[in-house]
């Protein structure tokens, strides 16, 4: 591998779900007492954010949700002296306590870290930083470089420590490890935006945080919720739709952010074990479950893990459908969705599949 050369990026955000709410209809006999619906945009953790209410709470519903929002991104960016995660990184060893949100995102990372062998792992995110996927300076490590870095993993070495007579939290890590949120970050956001919106009185809405999508009950007339799963080669146009209730649908893919140098590309879902960017054949992973920070915490663990070893993950394990799309124009879809997966017939090229 060269070393020091920044490069020129073509790097590209996309959405990895895009949202079709279809066309508004009157209410049915659903408890809705007012059908108006309201949306609201705001820029946190690097994706613009789009979040929609429906009935007479809806504009309450959408400033509690940004505010949650904002101050959870407020917690999370490791580069703000005043943050929980540059706090925990700047520890060196010591308690830092934390947020019930954080507590949970740190738990469950942990819990997929357990049972899929290390390949959701915060503490790379020195290795990431490496590779330019934090400041955008982008790179293309040395071998010798990575090794340097990938020494400083220390996740399982993790104390998460619950006060019950407080309701608090406190963490602590070995000095050497730093930590990063990005693959649960949005995914947390999204499921307390939900949860504010419901406290607001709300109980038909939906979040859109780039590859992140969390609903709050039906459609306003009853109806599910119409989620598409965008095409990783073809970003306008989708694959396939899946029909939802109250529920978090994230996705990644390797299409979503990424740059080119010398003739290759190098996208930032990065292999804890290797310290390079994951090359297993999937192009895109979307999680479908009730928990959105789970969905998130699995959707990047289940692409580092590849097709055959996600579906054993799966079956193992439950709780949770998935969609699998590979480099050879396959998706695979986990029995659960056959009655809710409907492939785009626009996109001729796939074959679907479902797996036992």
């Amino acid at each position: 591998m060269n070393s020091m050369h920044h490069t020129k990026t073509s790097f590209k955000r996309f959405l990895a779900v895009l949202l079709c709410l279809g066309a508004l209809l009157t209410l049915c006999a659903c408890g809705f007492s007012d059908s108006k619906m309201e949306q609201k945009q705001i820029f946190a953790m690097d994706t613009i954010m789009t979040l929609t209410a429906y009935g007479k709470h809806a504009s309450e519903g959408l400033d509690a949700a940004a505010s949650v929002i904002n101050s959870l991104h407020a917690q999370l960016d490791p580069d703000l002296p005043t943050s929980t995660t540059y706090a925990i990184n700047h520890a060196n060893g010591a308690n830092v306590v934390v947020s019930p949100q954080i507590a949970k995102m740190l738990s469950t990372a942990k819990t997929v870290y357990d049972q899929s062998d290390g390949a959701l792992d915060l503490s790379i995110y020195p290795v990431v930083r490496l590779w330019g996927f934090v400041d955008g300076r982008y790179y293309v490590p040395t071998d010798i470089e990575l090794s340097a870095q990938l020494v400083r993993k220390g996740y399982d070495e993790m104390i998460l420590t619950s006060y019950p007579a407080t309701g608090s939290y406190s963490v602590s890590f070995p000095p050497r490890v730093e930590i990063s949120f990005a693959s649960v970050a949005k995914g947390c956001a999204a499921e307390n935006a939900i949860t504010a919106m419901r406290q607001a009185g709300v109980e038909s809405g939906i979040v859109s945080l780039g590859g992140n999508v969390q609903t709050l009950g039906m459609r306003p007339e009853g109806k599910p919720w119409t989620v598409a799963i965008q095409d990783p080669n073809n970003t306008s146009g989708w694959v396939g739709t899946v029909q939802v209730g109250e529920m978090a649908v994230v996705t990644s893919g390797s299409y979503q952010r990424y740059f080119e140098f010398d003739g290759n590309t190098y996208h930032h879902i990065i292999n804890p074990q290797t310290a390079g960017p994951t090359s297993n054949g999937l192009l895109s992973v979307t999680i479908i479950c009730e928990d959105g920070t789970m969905a998130d915490a699995l959707s990047t663990a289940m692409f580092v893990l590849g097709e055959s070893r996600a579906l054993n993950y799966w079956r193992a394990y439950g709780g949770f459908e998935m969609i699998l799309i590979n480099k050879d124009h396959r998706i695979t879809c986990t029995k659960g969705l056959i009655d809710n997966f409907v492939a785009n017939a626009q996109a001729p090229a796939y074959k679907v599949r479902y797996a036992e």
